[in-house]
């Protein structure tokens, strides 16, 4: 964040001491905060339409440089039932598409608007952007981290369950994508133990996972790595899985479909969880693939649950970063 950037405090009212300036990845939370967080996102999915003054007359900008179906739709209704405009842009309506830079594109936004959300490639657009800004940044997804998917995935896990600790969920298929990331700092601070099972090559950023199993000693979550899908899904409470080939990655979608096919979640892998263990899907999904249909589509499955949480847990998000109005 820039030098000149207002303080959480500065910014409004309502905003505990540890929410942090922006939301990048999932750590930027402390595990109090994020429980804060998924409290204040129930509450809203309680009663929705109780805080439609906390952010009325601002403007929160929507940067998409990425296709996007759940994540534009579900920003754009949680800032709306905020009482605030959303605006949403694309690369080719900014001049960040004709080569301005993004430190003077984040310092022109931040005097007109209240946040700024951005769906990007590089981490480091996100990072860069939440320096220059005055305003809180969101990152809705890049290709190392997506934070506000995690944060609808364990308040889904948390509304099923009643409880996130001592919890198990295993994530099977690419575990160095962004969904894997972001959900291995979500369990290292909700206390969920997370278990990735992938290929060789497939791993987990080594730094990344190193610095959740340090935050995972805190609050007693187990983060694990495996390479056998039966290992990881053996006795799981939730069983997660992602697209083999993200966007930017489809040059790659033959060698990752040979290497990751062991990895598809089909009915006999489901039945090794517990009875009563749910599936999640981020979405979008390629039934066949990465899981078979009768799983996706089957009685176990809480994708749009988990989808319809996006809503929710973002308004939350935005609430707190922003410093409206809470609900009294």
């Amino acid at each position: 964040m820039a030098m000149a950037a207002a303080t959480t405090t500065e910014r409004g009212v309502g905003v505990r001491a540890h929410t942090p300036q922006d939301f990048t990845r999932v750590v930027d939370f402390s595990p109090a905060g994020l429980r804060d967080l998924l409290d204040l996102a129930l509450e809203m999915k309680a009663y929705p339409f109780d805080y439609q003054d906390s952010l009325r007359g601002e403007t929160i900008a929507c940067i998409f440089e990425k296709p996007s179906t759940r994540t534009r739709v579900s920003f754009a209704a949680a800032i709306a039932r905020l009482g605030a405009t959303p605006v949403a842009l694309s690369p080719t309506e900014l001049q960040l598409g004709r080569g301005e830079s993004i430190a003077d594109t984040a310092r022109s936004l931040s005097g007109y608007c209240a946040a700024i959300v951005i769906r990007t490639f590089a981490q480091t657009n996100v990072a860069e952007l939440a320096h220059w800004a005055s305003v809180p940044v969101v990152n809705a997804l890049s290709n190392t981290h997506h934070p506000c998917q995690a944060l609808a995935d364990v308040l889904t896990v948390e509304e099923e369950f009643g409880d996130l600790a001592g919890r198990r969920l295993a994530f099977v298929g690419d575990g160095g994508d962004n969904v894997a990331h972001s959900l291995l700092e979500a369990g290292a601070l909700t206390g969920l133990d997370v278990t990735i099972a992938c290929a060789d090559g497939y791993q987990p950023d080594p730094t990344m996972f190193a610095d959740s199993r340090r935050l995972a000693a805190e609050t007693g979550a187990q983060l694990t790595v495996v390479q056998d899908p039966r290992e990881a899904i053996a006795g799981a409470d939730v069983v997660y899985a992602d697209v083999w080939a993200s966007m930017g990655e489809e040059a790659e979608r033959d060698a990752r479909k040979r290497s990751l096919t062991p990895y598809q979640v089909t009915a006999e892998l489901m039945a090794l969880a517990k009875p009563e263990a749910i599936f999640l899907h981020c979405l979008p999904a390629k039934r066949g693939e990465e899981v078979a249909g009768t799983v996706i589509d089957g009685v176990q499955s809480r994708i749009w649950e988990q989808s319809a949480n996006r809503m929710s847990t973002e308004q939350a998000l935005l609430l707190v970063l922003t410093g409206g109005s809470r609900r009294e």
